[in-house]
């Protein structure tokens, strides 16, 4: 069986029921994600062995956070435990012409203190396949960037396959660094980068070449080629870069799709139309999980890999909370064509 591990921060989520507004609220619907447990729920999920790695505080609510990955299927032996308290974010789901708001709670957190030499990687990487993290990590703070750094340079030692989604959070670079200062060293060492045309501007100040790329409800993929073959030439240790393509017609129509480039060829996956979003937070993470999943069960298939990334993530628009809770089955069901939604029975 294959073997990933994730790094990151889990948190506790808490929306306001339905689409009410944060000022309606009288309740929140708990939920537990964070963009690398995610990853790690939906490995898990399609049937692979995956660690999560984080530090979670000795309390009641990092028990909880741990019983949820538990629940999942993730394996929880590398989690560090010690600091003051779980990360918090609230989430106000949006609709039709609203879109959805954030709001952190999650200064001093567990992991936002955590510290280069707090986890053994050398132990956690043992007979490990696939490493990956995101651009959340380095921005809680210059510990989880120093561990994230230290992660990855074992992991390079180690001969384990690196995977990053750039993942601009322009709410989290708080410590007084920028992500220029502090993302080229740790992808620099990745062998596949997910990013999009913002995240390539705000981390390194790429722009897109001679072309307009639309935010409306059409967007070309082809337009995004001169990024990823930027991102290429800047990290010419990856050997793909790819972006998700998200056409946003209001906070409840999306389309969905994406583009791989291998420093030869520019795969193109198919486009959903995603009418009635049901939770369209995770997306990028559901996609990134499908896409390690492919690369790992598919091989040099790129195309097929792609596929089901996209198929797997326009699945997760359809699912309450952080995770993508599908089964392979439906994401190859879908990658089929059968889009009809009919019972199963």
């Amino acid at each position: 069986m294959k073997k990933v591990v994730t790094f990151g921060e889990i948190m506790l989520r808490l929306s306001p029921p339905g689409f009410k507004r944060f000022s309606q609220a009288n309740t929140f619907d708990v939920v537990y994600g964070g963009g690398e447990s995610n990853v790690a729920v939906s490995l898990a999920n399609y049937g692979l062995h995956c660690d999560f790695v984080t530090r979670l505080p000795d309390n009641d609510l990092g028990d909880c956070a741990l019983m949820e990955l538990r629940k999942r299927g993730v394996h929880t032996s590398n989690i560090v435990r010690g600091g003051e308290r779980l990360g918090i974010y609230f989430l106000e789901t949006g609709a039709v012409s609203r879109g959805s708001k954030v709001v952190y709670d999650r200064a001093h957190s567990a992991m936002s203190t955590i510290e280069k030499g707090m986890v053994d990687w050398k132990s956690v990487f043992k007979d490990v396949d696939w490493f990956h993290w995101t651009g959340i990590t380095p921005a809680i703070s210059q510990g989880a960037a120093d561990a994230c750094l230290e992660a990855i340079q074992v992991a390079n030692e180690m001969g384990v396959t690196v995977s990053t989604d750039l993942n601009y959070r322009k709410k989290l670079w708080k410590y007084g660094k920028q992500p220029g200062d502090v993302m080229p060293a740790l992808v620099a060492g990745c062998d596949v980068i997910l990013g999009n045309e913002e995240d390539a501007e705000k981390h390194f100040g790429l722009h897109p070449e001679g072309v307009d790329v639309t935010h409306g409800g059409t967007v070309d993929g082809k337009a995004y080629l001169s990024v990823l073959k930027q991102l290429q030439k800047m990290f010419p240790c990856a050997k793909k870069v790819i972006t998700t393509l998200r056409g946003s017609i209001s906070a409840s129509h999306n389309t969905w799709s994406g583009v791989l480039y291998d420093g030869e060829t520019l795969y193109e996956a198919p486009s959903y139309d995603i009418t009635h979003i049901v939770d369209r937070v995770g997306g990028g993470d559901s996609f990134m999980a499908g896409l390690i999943y492919g690369m790992l069960e598919y091989g040099a298939d790129n195309q097929k890999a792609l596929n089901f990334a996209v198929a797997a993530s326009c699945l997760k628009h359809t699912i309450k909370g952080d995770a993508n809770l599908v089964t392979v089955s439906e994401v190859e069901k879908l990658m089929a064509g059968d889009a009809s939604g009919r019972v199963s029975r």
